[in-house]
């Protein structure tokens, strides 16, 4: 049975809605953890909650679009429920501000990704018929003490954020403006919520970070934590449990992360990392700091030092001044670095960064749409040529659950992080199995479980 705090909350339910990265999911456990020990309880049933929040994601303009029309949705609620609290947090809320309480006028909070910690306040504010305002971003606030409650039903995988705000001031990107700049947290408490996840039988965690390869933590005493560090002492708490992180910054990708990754079983061996073009005047305009020979660099020194590794990557379609030669450059890239995985989209100005106000968005969209369809393509023949490498090679691979098409098999991930189906023989989600690859999709994994 659960005990409610006497105070703010009265055990009024919290419905809450995440839209976005990795990073919103985890921010959303913050949020939780934060009320229900003000007395609010979690409800996954929207039609009974006495506060709705909507965890916004402003990173593209369609993004932000869902969340207007969920809005719209939420209306009905609103109509049946006239002391119904709505709000929303996040990036959007960042971003826009009062003007989300203007434009739909059932908004009642507006919190920033720095503010969760007013939000006990901010609800009291509303309760009382104001409208509640917070979208300061700080400087030092890492939720570290926070113990997340964990959302996600699986009880297997868990995010852990190791880190909070950008530095990098990419020209198209809103992300420094919706979260501050760049503070990492002290890794005690990264490795005593780690340890909290072990002991709760959970098997994998993903350290996230907007870019994970410049964590640095300097303690009281001078002693210094970057992120290979980091990766050493999270594989060492089990070799049982599986560590990913996500994302990686090009420009700050060491060989010493390498070197960790090689040495410790259990950080898996996949790496997300973000290339957005294969054209070295593009990538000037998006100010990503690194050249195509760069980044062609770094993904030598992953081949070479951890050979079984898996690459994927993020590509942007029809950036400002994008030529056909560009483009064919980001082809190229592609071939050369053949990506497992990829998320591709066309580029979306987004209002007060450096390339929405420097530079015309010049590349027409029907020329943006063939682009990206031929990105599109070549990482399907990309994704299939790689999954096919795989026939014949045993992986283990973590149970997730069963097959999305078929109950009569499981689902899981192997370390590379591709999918693995195979026929159900009384596993449960947590179980490690070995698994002989048979065929393959471009998406999927498909083999036989077999003893190693």
């Amino acid at each position: 049975m659960e005990i409610l705090r006497p105070g703010t909350g009265n055990g009024q339910k919290i419905y809450i809605e995440t839209y976005g990265c990795q990073m919103n999911v985890n921010d959303s456990e913050v949020v939780v953890s934060i009320l229900k020990k003000e007395g609010y309880r979690h409800t996954e049933n929207i039609s009974e909650a006495d506060i709705i929040f909507i965890n916004t994601c402003s990173i593209r303009d369609n993004a932000e679009q869902r969340i207007w029309g969920r809005l719209r949705d939420i209306k009905q609620y609103k109509k049946n429920n006239n002391s119904l609290i709505v709000g929303i947090i996040g990036c959007m809320a960042e971003r826009l501000k009062e003007d989300l309480i203007e434009k739909e006028k059932l908004v009642d909070i507006i919190a920033g990704p720095d503010s969760y910690r007013e939000l006990p306040v901010l609800i009291r504010t509303a309760s009382d018929g104001s409208k509640a305002v917070n979208v300061e971003l700080s400087k030092e606030e890492t939720y570290a003490e926070i113990s997340p409650v964990r959302l996600g039903k699986d009880g297997i995988s868990a995010f852990v954020s190791i880190m909070r705000g950008c530095n990098n001031m990419c020209s198209y990107c809103v992300v420094p403006y919706t979260r501050g700049r760049e503070r990492s947290r002290d890794p005690e408490t990264i490795l005593n919520e780690i340890n909290d996840l072990v002991s709760n039988g959970y098997k994998e965690v993903t350290l996230l970070g907007q870019n994970v390869n410049s964590y640095n933590f300097n303690d009281d005493k001078g002693n210094q934590t970057d992120f290979s560090e980091l990766l050493r002492r999270v594989a060492s708490v089990s070799p049982e449990l599986r560590v990913r992180f996500s994302t990686s910054h090009p420009k700050d990708l060491s060989d010493e992360v390498l070197y960790a990754m090689r040495d410790y079983n259990n950080i898996c061996k996949s790496i997300h990392l973000p290339a957005q073009s294969g054209s070295n005047s593009v990538l000037k305009l998006m100010n990503r700091k690194y050249t195509r020979e760069w980044y062609l660099d770094r993904i030598g020194a992953i081949k070479r030092i951890i050979p079984e590794c898996e690459i994927s990557t993020d590509l942007i379609a029809g950036f400002c001044g994008e030529t056909e030669e560009d483009h064919k450059g980001t082809l190229s890239l592609m071939e050369s670095v053949g990506y497992s995985f990829a998320f591709m989209f066309k580029y979306s100005e987004r209002p007060g960064t450096q390339a929405a106000r420097n530079y015309a968005d010049d590349v027409p969209d029907d020329v943006k749409t063939r682009r990206l369809t031929e990105i599109i393509n070549l990482q399907n023949r990309l994704s299939l040529a790689s999954n096919k490498k795989d026939i014949g090679k045993i992986f283990e691979v973590l149970v997730e659950g069963t097959s999305k098409k078929s109950s009569s098999d499981m689902s899981g991930r192997n370390s590379q992080n591709k999918v693995v189906v195979f026929a159900a023989d009384n596993e449960k989600p947590g179980d490690y199995v070995y698994v002989e690859i048979t065929d393959c999709t471009s998406a999927t994994l498909l083999g036989k479980r077999v003893k190693k």
